[in-house]
């Protein structure tokens, strides 16, 4: 009895849809207060002052180039834009990061924002997305089609992070 020859394996891919979409700030935002900066500039013109004695002038440069990103960041609103989950992946802004790219999503609360946050397999390894608090629900069962609710551990550099905040004030 002659073999049978094996049947071509035939891929359909499916047409995009979109599942979700929604219209919110680029990142989390809160305006600080002239006393949060005095308390701010205090604490980094101290530490500039070590860093200068110890190794010079270039770190006091970056440290300062920080501050004035900080500063911009938490002086000028983000624009609003728009995020929407599809069959394909996760627009940000009508860039799409796909899900082969994503490996699993956990909720947040930063600034008084909820957001959504995407583990990725390549650079720059997380997307935050900032999320309607009433949408949260509807976000999560699409999301769980595609990947797993998983919240990670925090890292010593997330862990120093969080520590700095809650010394600051308004934090």
């Amino acid at each position: 009895m002659p073999e049978k020859e094996p049947e071509p394996v035939v891929i359909r891919r499916e047409a995009e849809r979109d599942l979700f979409s929604w219209s919110a700030p680029a990142r989390p935002f809160k305006r600080k207060n002239r006393q949060f900066y005095v308390k701010l500039y205090a604490i980094a013109g101290l530490v500039g002052l070590v860093l200068f004695l110890a190794e010079g002038i270039m770190p006091v440069v970056l440290l300062v180039s920080l501050l004035f990103l900080y500063f911009v960041m938490n002086t000028v609103e983000p624009e609003t834009i728009e995020y929407k989950i599809t069959t394909r992946g996760i627009y940000m802004a009508k860039k799409i990061s796909e899900w082969e790219s994503l490996t699993r999503f956990w909720f947040s609360l930063r600034s008084e924002k909820d957001l959504l946050i995407v583990e990725m397999k390549v650079f720059p390894g997380r997307l935050e997305f900032v999320i309607p608090s009433d949408k949260k629900e509807e976000i999560k069962r699409h999301l769980l089609s595609y990947l797993p609710e998983e919240e990670i551990s925090l890292s010593a550099l997330d862990k120093a992070a969080a520590w700095v905040s809650k010394k600051l004030p308004e934090n």
